[in-house]
């Protein structure tokens, strides 16, 4: 299964930040930002994603998550 989100993440070391954390609560994830598109798009692939838990957890870190259709 693949997820993908529209963010406004816009450095590196913030998509760093934010994969790591993703991982903790979904660990055998694939996870990457393209940050690149205008979309800032965050990518998760996964045998199993809760795209709720993915939202708020970038919300609590200060940051607009929402899913793309």
């Amino acid at each position: 299964m693949i997820e993908v989100f529209k963010t406004n993440v816009q450095e590196v070391e913030q998509s760093n930040l934010i994969v790591g954390k993703l991982l903790e609560h979904f660990p055998n994830s694939i996870i990457n930002f393209d940050l690149e598109d205008c979309d800032k798009i965050l990518r998760i692939q996964a045998s199993s994603i809760c795209n709720t838990s993915v939202i708020e957890l970038l919300n609590s870190c200060g940051y607009q998550c929402e899913t793309l259709l």
